[in-house]
């Protein structure tokens, strides 16, 4: 559910992007740093979550994350002002933040060893069904007031009550938290043995030695390194050079455009003269493609490895953003795309996102989680996902400016940047498949 929330809530906001350009009279400008202010609250809520979840434990950690969702979606639905429904972005976006740390956290402390991965790889498909729930709930809500994101619906605008429906599964997340189990590797941090050894016997079964189990995890908990940011500090260019590599998978990772095709797929078909509610169709087939190849990376990144899998989908991503940056140059013809280069565009963007959601989508979080050093790996990591979300950021921020500017061009830039992670890839990143995280180094 967390990771359910995470996709759900970062992506819903592409339902109500005209509405509220509408609604406020606003530019393009303006209108960017109301959807991309979320991330800051995202950076947020990230860097925090692990320190809350070691004080109050993570079930607790859960049930805030779930108490702020639910409070953003109200707060969303019924904003009075612009800056108004910005504050509950950013409230929104530290719950992602929260859930995008907490989730994994949890699921690597408490499953058994044995299915440790198969379930850890469900927190990212839970965050693309919650990209296409959302967009197949906004496409029916714009079906049932004919098209008009701000059409009349239970006494609201249609795009308040796409923002205000994630209360529903915010409520669950929250109400599920109780029917979980404590992680016991929290509660023995905490001094409660007994009760950690109940759930241990609850999850892992009653065949195991449990004492054996429990020395064991606190003698791991007494020989883990604590990475501080100086751990990561080099000789020169401020970081080793291992973290910057990290960095430069995160930044490549969103500067190919990714979240474009999630937040603004919307506004991006309308401009190009599809109607309202066929474009929110094409989102919703389009995040459908997303669970597609993110299915066909859990198959694969373990079978071919993560290094073929991130150079494969690179290639792909190419074609797919230079055929779209190739139909968008072409004028509108009354006020649509000429038809070859308009079914070009559709054909390409989807193309795009399954190579995207093959590998990078995936790849990446897999790499930054098994690449670093284990001195080093807990602090390395925040730094690459801050730079993650920064660079989500500066994307998501840019994007209708560059795109009243000049749309063509703009996706020349992404496929720039894909055709860039092809060398980067090549020359700087080491295969991780197979290996002991103890031999990272």
């Amino acid at each position: 559910m967390g990771g359910f929330l995470f996709g759900y809530d970062s992506s819903v906001i592409n339902g109500a992007v005209e509405a509220i350009r509408s609604r406020y009279g606003i530019g393009s400008a303006e209108l960017a740093q109301v959807i991309a202010i979320a991330l800051i609250g995202c950076a947020i809520g990230a860097a925090t979550a692990g320190r809350i979840a070691d004080r109050i434990g993570r079930i607790r950690c859960m049930r805030i994350a779930a108490t702020l969702f639910t409070i953003s979606a109200v707060g969303s639905a019924l904003p009075f002002a612009l800056w108004d429904l910005a504050f509950w972005r950013i409230v929104g976006g530290f719950a992602i933040g929260m859930a995008s740390v907490i989730g994994p956290a949890y699921i690597a402390e408490v499953a058994p060893p044995a299915y440790r991965g198969r379930l850890g790889s469900f927190q990212q498909a839970a965050i693309v069904v919650g990209i296409a729930i959302s967009q197949l709930v906004n496409w029916g809500l714009l079906n049932a007031v004919g098209g008009d994101q701000r059409g009349g619906l239970m006494g609201l605008e249609a795009w308040q009550v796409m923002l205000g429906v994630m209360v529903v599964p915010a409520v669950l997340y929250g109400l599920l938290s109780f029917a979980i189990p404590e992680s016991p590797r929290f509660l023995l941090s905490v001094g409660r043995r007994e009760r950690a050894r109940r759930i241990l016997a609850e999850v892992e079964g009653d065949h195991i030695d449990l004492d054996a189990r429990v020395a064991e995890i606190e003698t791991a908990m007494k020989r883990e390194h604590k990475s501080t940011f100086k751990d990561l500090l080099g000789s020169s260019f401020l970081f080793k050079r291992i973290v910057w590599i990290g960095i430069g998978l995160s930044a490549f990772q969103q500067f190919v455009g990714i979240n474009v095709a999630f937040y603004y797929s919307a506004t991006l078909w309308q401009s190009v003269g599809v109607n309202p509610t066929e474009s929110f169709l094409y989102s919703f087939t389009t995040s459908i493609i997303n669970i597609v190849g993110t299915v066909i990376a859990m198959i694969f990144v373990d079978r071919i490895g993560r290094k073929p899998l991130a150079l494969i989908g690179s290639c792909g991503m190419v074609v797919g953003l230079a055929l779209e940056a190739w139909a968008f140059s072409y004028p509108l013809v009354g006020g649509k795309l000429p038809a070859t280069q308009g079914w070009v565009a559709l054909i390409a963007a989807h193309v795009f996102v399954l190579f995207f959601a093959l590998s990078w989508g995936v790849v990446v979080w897999v790499l930054l989680g098994e690449m670093f050093p284990n001195k080093i790996r807990a602090a390395a990591l925040g730094v690459a996902a801050s730079a993650q979300w920064i660079a989500n950021w500066a994307i998501t921020a840019s994007f209708p400016s560059l795109a009243d500017w000049n749309l063509s061009w703009t996706y020349v830039v992404y496929t720039a940047f894909a055709a860039l992670s092809i060398p980067f890839v090549l020359k700087f990143v080491k295969e991780t498949k197979g290996k002991a995280l103890e031999e990272m180094g």
